[in-house]
Parts: structure tokens; C-alpha cells; sequence
């Protein structure tokens, strides 16, 4: 802390009752969307792979508020919100692979396990993870999600929602929330970029 160039920034953020920044633009998914339709593979699975994959590339999503102090986790696993019975949702947890096929089986593996059941606790108190969940009813335009204020939740959330056509191409509003200690608006800029790199070029 006494040598990090950002402990200004984090202190002054850090005492604040709402920390967190949201920031919503849409991602055009047309290459992956029709990969995925071609291929008969889960465009959700594959999606959530990519946010996971670009969390951990970008350090500053790696990093945790705890006790006071920070930490950076080597590598982060990532939470998601799965459909359950009576319209309701499960938490569910799974880890993150570097290997695109290990983490889609690995994810199914997971989905098979909670079907049917309702978990809200899933792994509770883990915070080397991202929290994200999909809106496909919705092509918002904003969102906000529920955190902890005591202690400081620290975990970034991703969101996604319904893809709609502009100008022949398919797009998708995505959002990122973050503790505004940890993260700047830079740091969303640049995750923005590196998804929309991997959407461009992805080959399943």
C-alpha cells in the first residue's frame, strides 16, 4: 500500500457510501452469435468464458478489498445466476480454465449439478470470483446491482441482455460494476476493448 500508485485514489473512493461505477455500451456479437448457431454450442457458455477470460487478463479485476487493505488474486473463478424452478434462480459457481472445451464442460458439469434446486449461498464468502448474470428479456440501456456496504464488497459484476439488430449488425448491451477503489473508468474502457477484440476474431 505505501508504494502503490493508486492508494490516493483508493482512499478517497474507499470512504464513500456508493463506490461503485456502472458502465453499459453494447458489444456486437454478430460473428459469435452465428458461430454459435452454426456449431450448436451455448452462446451464454461461451460468452461467460470470454468475460472470464478478460477479467483475468486485466490486473485490476483481480483485485480485492480486504480488512482494510488489498489483495490481487492470481486467478479468479466467476459466479453466475442460472435459471431454477418457479421462475426463480440458483447461484452457481464454477472455475475459470484457460482452455475453451475444459471450461464449457466444466460449466455444463456445474448446470447439472444445481438443476433443479435453489441456491442463493453457493460458495458464500469466496470473493476470488466475478458475479454476472444475463437479462435476455431486456435490451436495457442501464443497471444497477445489489452489494454489500460493511464490509467492502469489492467483487466486480458483469451483466448481459437481449441482442437487437443496428445497422445489419447484432448487437448486446453488456455492463460492468466495480469498486471505484480498484477500478477506473480506464479499466472498463479497456475491458470493453478486449472483448470486443475477442468477439471479432473468436473460432470455436
Amino acid at each position: 500500500m505505501e508504494t502503490w500508485p493508486r492508494r490516493r485514489h483508493f482512499e478517497f473512493f474507499n470512504k464513500m457510501d456508493s463506490p461503485h461505477l456502472n458502465i453499459t455500451a453494447n458489444l456486437d456479437v454478430t460473428r459469435l452469435y452465428g458461430m454459435c448457431k452454426r456449431k450448436n454450442v451455448s452462446f451464454f457458455q461461451v460468452f461467460l468464458y470470454l468475460v472470464t477470460k478478460t477479467a483475468n487478463e486485466i490486473r485490476e479485476f483481480r483485485f480485492r478489498i480486504r480488512e482494510g487493505g488489498v489483495l490481487e488474486h492470481e486467478r479468479i473463478d466467476v459466479s453466475f445466476t442460472a435459471p431454477a424452478s418457479d421462475d426463480l434462480f440458483s447461484f452457481c459457481t464454477a472455475e475459470y480454465y484457460e482452455n475453451l472445451s475444459h471450461f464449457l464442460e466444466h460449466v455444463s458439469d456445474r448446470l447439472e449439478q444445481i438443476q433443479g434446486s435453489v441456491e442463493l449461498d453457493d460458495q458464500q464468502g469466496k470473493d476470488e470470483v466475478i458475479f454476472t448474470t444475463c437479462i435476455p428479456w431486456v435490451s436495457y440501456t442501464a443497471i444497477t446491482h445489489p452489494i454489500h456496504l460493511s464490509p467492502a464488497d469489492s467483487i466486480p459484476r458483469f451483466a448481459w441482455g437481449k441482442f437487437f439488430q443496428e445497422n445489419e449488425k447484432l448487437q448486446m448491451p453488456f455492463s460492468v460494476q466495480a469498486h471505484h477503489a480498484l477500478v477506473d473508468g480506464l479499466h472498463v474502457g479497456q475491458f470493453f476493448q478486449s472483448m470486443q477484440e475477442k468477439l471479432n476474431v473468436i473460432d470455436l
